[in-house]
């Protein structure tokens, strides 16, 4: 591994993680995982009694970031830090889900991966068994997935989409 920081993420991949019992993949696949204090807000913002506490993960670390007035002008308070935090650290791999993030994270040079790719990579390492179940569980709790990327996503996991 090299020296940057494997991994900083959005809020959005880590609540759908958490929401379908797959927030310990991260530190299987990625070892370590850097966020902004912004999305550890976000977070802490949507959490039940008895959810997972960002803070008490000894494998993350939160940081706080000062985001520039022109990514906080055209994207969310989480996105904007996530950005920035990336700009800053240079890590191997951002997490971001989100459409207009992503864009812009490509467009400033940063290594973007979603969610769809922690899980196809989890399946390829024998971490979970199958991917179209969580695909399902996702969509379930209100998670939008095309159609192709639905497919896109289950053949880079060598699954078939079930004709049910």
């Amino acid at each position: 591994m090299d020296s940057h920081v494997p991994l900083i993420a959005d809020t959005t991949p880590l609540i759908t993680l958490a929401g379908v019992g797959l927030f310990n993949l991260l530190p299987r696949l990625y070892g370590t995982l850097t966020i902004a204090d912004a999305v550890e807000h976000e977070f802490a913002a949507k959490l039940q009694p008895g959810d997972l506490d960002l803070r008490s993960l000894p494998w993350l670390t939160i940081r706080a970031i000062d985001v520039p007035v022109e990514l906080a002008a055209r994207l969310d308070r989480g996105e904007a830090a996530t950005i920035a935090l990336a700009e800053l650290l240079q890590p191997r791999l951002v997490l971001l889900d989100e459409r207009r993030g992503r864009r812009i994270a490509a467009e400033r040079g940063l290594p973007i991966i979603g969610t769809g790719t922690v899980l196809v990579d989890a399946k390829r390492q024998g971490l979970i068994p199958a991917l179209a179940p969580v695909l399902d569980a996702m969509v379930a709790q209100g998670r939008y997935l095309s159609s192709q990327l639905r497919l896109t996503l289950l053949s880079a996991a060598d699954e078939q989409e079930d004709e049910g």
